[in-house]
């Protein structure tokens, strides 16, 4: 993206919104549910991330390139007050796995769409154990693929602090994910009770294994 749109934005021209927003609604939105983990709460904040780009327009830098940088950064930001604690993202983490527990078709020719649905269901449940500043920098490293200076520059914070907090999420998501599959593949648990007189043998409760959640569109 160039310096003239640039200078558009900060003009408030409709059209170079419009641009804007066609280049990188589907970025935004991407950023928003893993920050979220929730499919209608990640379109309220790409809808929010524009409306607020439109108020801030005027603090555009006129020189530089690409504006996806300045919308992650406001989306973060958006995303923050749409999620104040890790209990409503593991909650809303906790439905979207659950909505795809629904029998899967067993055909041939799903089952590797299947086990790639597990893998992001286990992605998304360990992304629910981290800690919001490490989600954020996880998001942003990781999946936006931003270096350790423009992460620092979108989170306002040094990029000392992006690097440490990094590498604990990192390593932290690995052990999760890794976990979360095992668990998911080993299937339900069955733990045995004593007779109830009466009543016969009982076998056992049965737990039930968090299934995948699919990703965002991309």
């Amino acid at each position: 993206m160039s310096t003239d749109m640039r200078t558009r934005v900060r003009a408030g021209e409709p059209s170079a919104f419009a641009e804007l927003f066609d280049s990188y609604a589907r970025t935004v939105y991407n950023h928003a549910f893993r920050l979220t983990a929730d499919w209608a709460t990640a379109e309220d904040v790409m809808a929010a991330t524009f409306m607020e780009a439109w108020r801030l327009r005027d603090r555009v830098d006129p020189e530089g390139g690409s504006l996806r940088l300045w919308l992650l950064g406001i989306a973060t930001n958006t995303a923050r007050n749409q999620t104040r604690s890790n209990r409503r993202y593991r909650a809303a983490a906790t439905a979207a796995a659950r909505a795809e527990t629904a029998a899967p078709d067993h055909a041939e020719e799903v089952a590797g769409r299947v086990d790639d649905r597990r893998r992001l269901a286990a992605a998304l449940t360990a992304l629910a154990a981290l800690r919001r500043p490490e989600r954020e920098v996880l998001t942003l490293c990781l999946w936006e693929g931003l270096e350790y200076t423009d992460a620092a520059e979108a989170l306002g914070i040094p990029v000392g602090t992006v690097r440490s907090r990094l590498s604990r999420a990192r390593a932290k998501l690995r052990r999760l994910a890794d976990a979360e599959l095992t668990s998911a593949a080993a299937g339900p648990v069955v733990r045995n009770r004593e007779p109830v007189p009466g009543l016969g043998q009982v076998r056992g409760d049965r737990g039930t294994a968090v299934r995948p959640a699919q990703e965002g569109i991309r």
